[in-house]
This record gives C-alpha cells, structure tokens and sequence, in this order.
C-alpha cells in the first residue's frame, strides 16, 4: 500500500478580482460548501479561507491526485454552486489560473495561521501585493500570453 503527504498551499481568484466574495456571511457559506464538496471528491483540504477576490487552500493530495484536478474540482464545483444557489447577485466565475506551493510539514502550522488571519492580513495589503510578494520570494516571473 502506498503512503503519501504532499502538502500544497493553493491560492485562486476570482475572475478579474472583481470582489465576489464581498461580505463574511458570503465567504463562510462558499468556503464551507468547498470544505464539503472537496471532502466528497476525496480531497483532504486542512483548511480554506480568504477575501473579497481569492481563496487560499492548504491541501493535502493523495498518491492519485495532481494540483490541477485538485483546483479544477474544487473551482468548477464551487462555480457552478455559487451560481445555482444564487449566493450573489451577478454571476459567479473564478479565474483559470491559480498559484501553487508546497508546505513542508514543519511550516504547517504557519500556513494555517496565515490562512485564517486573511481579513487581518489583507487590511494592510491588497491581492495584487500579496502575489507580488510571492512571485519574489519564489523567483517567479509573471509571462502574459499572447492574445
């Protein structure tokens, strides 16, 4: 039988940043149904939280999973629930791309704080400086495609 951990931090926005995800009542609803919905597709997602326009998931993938059908089932899902339960007004779309890292089990417990103080955290500072950050501290470059 074979045993594997591997710890990912998946972030995601929505469409354009537009502020969805605009009030707390909103953000439980959605970020409750995710924990559920990836719970039923065999995901183990530890923890789920974020703002107005993204989400940060700490998950856990088994030795059948890959990150992108991992952020596929849960966005798709989570998509198509939003607008079927008419949680907001207009319609509900998150962005294609999503950002992924992977989380030594030491860091853990870190990661999780970071992802349940996102209010606290995005009171000084916004997404776009948030991943910023990140793509310097991973060396990352941003490539936009050609249209």
């Amino acid at each position: 039988m074979s045993w594997v951990r591997v710890w990912v931090h998946l972030v995601f926005s929505t469409k354009n940043r537009e502020p969805f995800l605009d009030s707390k009542e909103i953000r439980k609803k959605v970020f409750q149904h995710i924990k559920l919905n990836a719970e039923e597709k065999g995901i183990w997602l530890d923890c789920i939280n974020g703002y107005q326009d993204h989400a940060h998931c700490l998950i856990s993938l088994n030795k059948d999973q890959t990150i992108s059908k991992a952020a596929q089932l849960i966005k798709g899902e989570s998509s198509f629930w939003i607008n079927q339960n008419k949680i907001i007004e207009s319609k509900f779309i998150w962005q294609d791309d999503y950002w992924a890292v992977s989380v030594s089990e030491s860091h853990l417990p870190e990661v999780r704080e970071y992802i349940y103080q996102q209010e606290e955290h995005h009171s000084k500072k916004t997404f776009v400086q948030e991943v910023n950050e990140f793509m310097e501290k991973y060396g990352w470059t941003l490539i936009k495609e050609n249209n």
